[in-house]
C-alpha cells in the first residue's frame, strides 16, 4: 500500500459573491473599510445602507470598472481584477445611471449589445426576443427608447443586461424614481429572475419591498459592515425589547401616564396619526398581559392591543445613524 496521501480536489464553494478584507481609498476618504461579504448562489441578496455608505463603490469594484486598494473580491471563483474578462462575461452589472440612446429602436439598442458580447446575428434575433418577453416588453420591439417610460426604459437596462444571459446580476438602484406600478413590476420580474437560477445582488432604499422580496441581506454604513445574514435575522437580532400597540376608549393621556408609572414599561408615547399608544416592555419581558392588566384595572376601557413587530426599515433606523464619509 503506497504512504502517498491521497490529493482530493477543493470542496466546490456555494458562493457567487464573495469579499475579503475589501478597502476603497478616495485619498483620504475611505470608502470602503475591509468589507467581507458572502453571497450564495440562489440568492436574491438585498444591499442596504444610506447614500455615501459604500454600496455602489462595492458594486463597481464587484463588476471590475473599479479595482480596491487592499483585499479581494471572487465572482464565482474568479478575482475582479486578475480575471476580469472572465467575470464579464459571468455577470450583468445595472448601474444606479445608465445611458440609453434615445434615437434607436429598442431592438436596435439590444442588438448593439449583443453584439458587443459576440452573439452571432442568427442567435441574437431570438434572444432580444426571449429577453423582452421576460421584461414584459415584447410589444415595444419598434418603440424608440427615447418615447418610453422611465419604468419601461429601467426595464430595458435590465433587458440590456440579460443579453449575455449572465449567472450573476448586480443591480444598483433599479427601482429608483419609478411609479409604485412600475416598482411592483421591477419585483415581479428579480423575482422570476431568481426562479429561473440566477444570483441577484441588489442595493435599494425601498427597504419594505426589500424585506419581502430577499432571502438575505446585509447592512452597511460608512464603508463598514454592521449585520449579514437572513432577513429575519436582523429583525431577531436587533428588536431587543419587545414593543405593542395599544388603544383606549377614552382618555389616551390618563393611561399613558399610568404606563409610565410602571417598571415593567420601558416606553409609553403616543402615535398622532393613528391615536394609538406604542409602548415598549423593560428587558426581559415579553408578554403583552402586562400592559392588559394596568389598563383594565385602572378602569380604563381597553379596545385594542396587538403586537408591533419591527420592519427592516425600523431596524436599520435603529443601526444606523445615517452617516456618511
Amino acid at each position: 500500500m503506497s504512504n502517498e496521501s491521497t490529493i482530493l480536489p477543493p470542496p466546490v464553494s456555494n458562493a457567487a459573491v464573495e469579499t475579503f478584507g475589501l478597502t476603497r481609498h478616495y485619498g483620504t476618504l475611505t470608502a470602503l473599510n475591509r468589507l467581507d461579504l458572502t453571497v450564495n448562489r440562489g440568492d436574491l441578496f438585498g444591499f442596504i445602507g444610506s447614500n455615501g455608505a459604500g454600496k455602489t463603490t462595492t458594486l463597481r469594484i464587484l463588476s471590475t470598472f473599479l479595482s480596491p486598494s487592499t483585499g479581494t473580491a471572487r465572482v464565482l471563483g474568479h478575482d475582479v481584477v486578475r480575471e476580469a474578462n472572465q467575470v464579464r462575461r459571468i455577470l450583468g452589472y445595472m448601474p444606479d445611471f445608465f445611458g440609453v440612446y434615445k434615437d434607436m429602436e429598442v431592438t436596435e439598442y439590444l442588438d448593439f449589445f449583443a453584439a458587443c458580447y459576440r452573439i452571432g446575428a442568427t442567435k441574437r434575433e431570438q434572444t432580444i426576443n426571449d429577453v423582452l418577453e421576460l421584461v414584459g416588453l415584447s410589444e415595444k420591439k419598434g418603440a424608440l427608447i427615447g418615447a418610453l417610460s422611465r419604468g419601461m426604459q429601467q426595464r430595458i437596462g435590465l433587458a440590456r443586461v440579460l443579453v449575455h444571459d449572465p449567472e450573476i446580476l448586480l443591480l444598483d438602484e433599479p427601482a429608483s424614481g419609478l411609479d409604485p406600478r412600475a416598482r411592483i413590476e421591477m419585483m415581479a420580474i428579480l423575482q422570476e429572475l431568481q426562479r429561473l437560477g440566477k444570483t441577484i445582488l441588489i442595493s435599494s432604499h425601498i427597504l419594505s419591498e426589500l424585506q419581502s422580496l430577499c432571502n438575505r441581506v446585509a447592512i452597511i454604513e460608512k464603508g463598514s459592515l454592521i449585520y449579514t445574514g437572513p432577513v429575519q435575522g436582523v429583525q431577531d437580532q436587533f428588536a431587543q425589547k419587545p414593543g405593542f400597540r395599544l388603544s383606549v376608549a377614552d382618555n389616551p393621556q390618563r393611561a399613558i401616564e399610568l404606563l409610565r408609572e410602571r417598571p415593567e414599561i420601558a416606553e409609553a408615547e403616543p402615535e398622532e396619526e393613528s391615536g394609538r399608544i406604542r409602548v415598549v416592555l423593560a428587558d426581559g419581558l415579553a408578554n403583552g398581559g402586562v400592559i392588559a392588566e394596568i389598563i383594565v384595572n385602572s378602569g380604563l376601557q381597553l379596545t385594542g392591543l396587538e403586537e408591533d413587530e419591527m420592519d427592516l426599515e425600523d431596524v436599520f433606523l435603529q443601526v444606523t445613524r445615517g452617516e456618511t464619509q
